[in-house]
C-alpha cells in the first residue's frame, strides 16, 4: 500500500488535543472552519508555524509542525488547492470528513519541528512541555 507524506502547522491548543489522542487524530474542526488543510510540504508547514502560530494568541504564540501519513487512494480523492507561491500546496478536506480521514492516517502523527514565540508559555504537562522544549528551534 502507497502512502503520502502530509504535514500540519498546528499551534499548542490543537497540539494538545492531537496529543490527548494518543497522537492518532486530529480535532475536529470548529463551527467555522468549513474544511482542514494539510500541506504538501516541509517548508510550507514550517512558514506558517513560525510566521502565523508564534505571533498568534489563539495558536498560544506556538508553531508546532506534524507530519503524518495517509493511503495514496484517500490523497487521491481530494484536489491539492494551490493558495499562493510555489510551496503553498494544501489537500482540503471538507470538516464532515475529518473523521473517516483520521482514519486513514498510517504510524499516527508525529512532530517535526517547533517554534516558540514571545508569549509562549508551556503546557501544563510536564512531558508534553519538555517533548516541544527539545524539537524547539533556537
Amino acid at each position: 500500500m502507497n502512502t503520502v507524506t502530509l504535514y500540519r502547522p498546528t499551534g499548542l491548543k490543537e497540539f494538545l488535543l492531537i496529543a490527548a489522542s494518543g497522537f492518532k487524530r486530529f480535532p475536529p474542526r470548529l463551527t467555522w472552519q468549513p474544511i482542514f488543510y494539510p500541506v504538501l510540504n516541509q517548508p510550507y508547514a514550517e512558514q506558517i508555524a513560525l510566521d502565523w502560530n508564534t505571533k498568534d494568541e489563539g495558536s498560544g504564540f506556538c508553531g508546532i509542525v506534524t507530519r503524518f501519513d495517509i493511503t495514496e487512494t484517500l490523497f487521491r480523492q481530494y484536489e491539492v488547492q494551490n493558495v499562493g507561491g510555489e510551496i503553498h500546496n494544501e489537500l482540503w478536506v471538507p470538516a464532515e470528513e475529518l473523521e473517516a480521514f483520521n482514519g486513514d492516517i498510517r504510524g499516527g502523527i508525529g512532530i517535526v519541528k517547533v517554534f516558540l514565540g514571545e508569549g509562549y508559555v508551556p503546557p501544563a504537562d510536564t512531558e508534553l512541555a519538555k517533548m516541544l522544549e527539545e524539537l524547539a528551534v533556537r
